[in-house]
């Protein structure tokens, strides 16, 4: 894995592609590539574009790379996409509203499935941004699914989270009490082209004057009309404005930090679930335990206690591990 790791490190498009699988299919095997490209890590500038579906978002973020590429930024993508819940594969690849950019040896567009995984962001996205950032990108955007309220994983991702909304996105004020409202750190009202726009722009300005951020960061609120074109150039400049204010207060490495420590978090969480669901298909007592859940024979939390306190240590890898 040495050798895949040095060719991404090298450029190689084909070996960045192969170790971006194996991070998505969870094989243990990405762990010594990884391990050895992590040094390599944290000169790539994150944003994440997020926002309900419909409010163009991958049309944001085609126009941006097209900025970005003129600036002669190399840029990555991650498009992030629904699951299917027959193939467990992306639904609808953002890809093909960025298929121009396909020829751009600088530019790299990977759609991920969300996996059913809550926070519209699977947890491997964070390793794969790592990986991108490794590969030399200079900026990588990521797309999330567009879920609504509940899509504040973006948070664990980005060093820049855009919150995107159009005039027909609904009445101004209950939308500003999502939350997803309250992680952005720049708005965009997209599709400013249409009646209402000025009036959304004006309500979320008012809203973020009553609101106080303990970061002491005011977020701009942009119009953009991605499909024209206009605004992207002054987008940009704002996420550049953010980024000196995180660099000048410590922000940008406290977030970072903070990542890094929940993505550990995360993946001890997702390997003991790994695990446990393999060993289902072959451990009797599982199976047992299983039993007596379904029966009311066990409590399934104290059941679960139980397992971690018995054989936790085999779970992690002890030396009784599988």
């Amino acid at each position: 894995m040495n050798d895949l790791a040095d060719r991404v490190m090298g450029g190689e498009l084909r070996a960045l592609s192969r170790l971006l699988s194996l991070l998505e299919r969870g094989e243990p095997a990405a762990a010594p590539a990884m391990e050895r490209l992590d040094p390599q890590t944290g000169r790539a500038y994150t944003v994440g574009i997020t926002g309900p579906p419909g409010v163009g978002k991958s049309t944001l973020v085609d126009r941006l790379t097209e900025h970005l590429r003129q600036l002669g930024l190399s840029v990555g993508i991650l498009a992030v996409d629904p699951t299917s819940p027959f193939t467990g594969g992306a639904l609808l690849g953002d890809r093909i509203r960025m298929q121009r950019h396909y020829l751009d040896a600088g530019v790299f567009i990977r759609s991920v499935a969300t996996r059913g995984q809550s926070g519209g962001l699977p947890r491997i996205v964070k390793s794969m941004v790592r990986l991108l950032d490794a590969a030399g990108k200079d900026v990588v955007l990521v797309e999330t699914v567009g879920v609504g309220q509940t899509e504040l994983g973006i948070m664990g991702v980005a060093d820049t989270v855009i919150v995107t909304m159009m005039p027909e996105s609904g009445d101004a004020i209950q939308t500003l009490k999502a939350g997803v409202m309250e992680i952005a750190d720049l708005y965009v009202i997209n599709k400013a082209d249409r009646d209402g726009a000025n009036r959304m722009a004006a309500a979320v300005t008012a809203m973020l004057h009553m609101s106080d951020r303990s970061d002491g960061w005011n977020p701009p609120v942009l119009l953009t009309q991605a499909h024209a074109n206009a605004g992207i150039a002054e987008l940009w400049d704002s996420v550049g404005q953010h980024r000196s204010f995180l660099n000048d207060t410590g922000g940008l490495e406290r977030r970072r930090l903070e990542r890094r420590r929940q993505e550990f978090l995360e993946s001890v969480q997702e390997e003991i679930y790994r695990r446990i669901t393999r060993r289902l298909a072959a451990d009797a007592r599982l199976n047992q335990l299983l039993a007596d859940i379904d029966g009311k024979q066990a409590e399934p939390y104290a059941a679960a206690l139980g397992l971690l306190a018995d054989e936790g240590l085999e779970l992690l890898g002890g030396p009784a591990a599988l």
